[in-house]
Parts: structure tokens; sequence; C-alpha cells
């Protein structure tokens, strides 16, 4: 039985968590390097990808920045002809999100490279451990939305 509370155990978590999330971005950072974007580009295009047609004010929500930390990155991918951004039907200041088939194309080429290093992680550890690590995560985001939420 693991003791939880031991800061070795904590240590070696944080540890594996560091090296794991290392990996999984390292080759979707060299991806978009070669466009000259970054892993924030990367956050823009993973949310847009996973709730096409939200608005910027979602994705604000959804990344958990400021509409000045947003602007920059959002509008180099709206340059690069990424990204779309369209008024809304029913109100003309809401702008939505979606990709160009470039965009597409660069989201979809991110996300497989994510997918096959967790295919691969997920068929080593087993159906058990990544039962747990997807606890482990869902508490992590649950952690930090109670935060966001609390005064």
């Amino acid at each position: 039985m693991l003791d939880l509370k031991n800061p070795a155990i904590q240590q070696a978590a944080m540890e594996a968590f560091f090296f794991g999330y290392q990996a999984f971005t390292s080759k979707p950072d060299e991806i978009l390097a070669r466009r000259g974007l970054s892993r924030v580009h990367h956050r823009i295009l993973f949310f847009i990808a996973k709730y096409p047609g939200l608005s910027v004010k979602e994705l604000l929500g959804y990344l958990g920045v400021s509409k000045q930390a947003l602007n920059i990155p959002l509008r180099q991918l709206i340059e690069m002809h990424l990204v779309e951004s369209v008024a809304a039907d029913d109100d003309k200041r809401k702008r939505l999100l979606g990709f160009t088939a470039e965009g597409a194309k660069l989201e979809q080429a991110l996300r497989r490279e994510q997918a096959r290093l967790l295919q691969r992680a997920f068929s080593e550890a087993g159906e058990e451990a990544v039962r747990g690590w997807l606890q482990v995560n869902q508490a992590l985001c649950s952690a930090r939305q109670s935060e966001v939420t609390e005064p």
C-alpha cells in the first residue's frame, strides 16, 4: 500500500507527471515550431476542435486566461488562415471560432501524434492503470475548477 502523504511518493508523482507531459507535448511542439507557433496556439486549436463554433468568451473560460493574453496568439492563428472568426447570427458582436481546411489539418496532425503516444502508453499500462490515471486527472481538474469558482 502506498503512503500517499509521503513526500517521496508525491515527488515521484510530480516527476512522472512532468516528464510524461514533456513526452506528450514534444512532437506537437516540434510541429508547431516549424510554423512559428507554440503550445498556447496548440491549446487554442485543441478547444476549437473540441467545441466547433465556440465563442471567444467560451474559449477564454476554457483556457482560464484574460482577453489580453488570448488576443495575440488567436490573431496569429487567424492571420495565418488556420482559424476563422465569424459573427454569430443572433449577435453580431459575438465572434464564433472555427477552422479553415489548413487549420483542421494541423490540429488533426497534432492530435494524431498525442493519440498515438497515449495509445501506446495505455496498452503498456493496462486498463486498470488507465482508469486510475483518468481518475487522478479528473480529480486534478475538479481541484482546478473549485479554485476558479471559489471567491
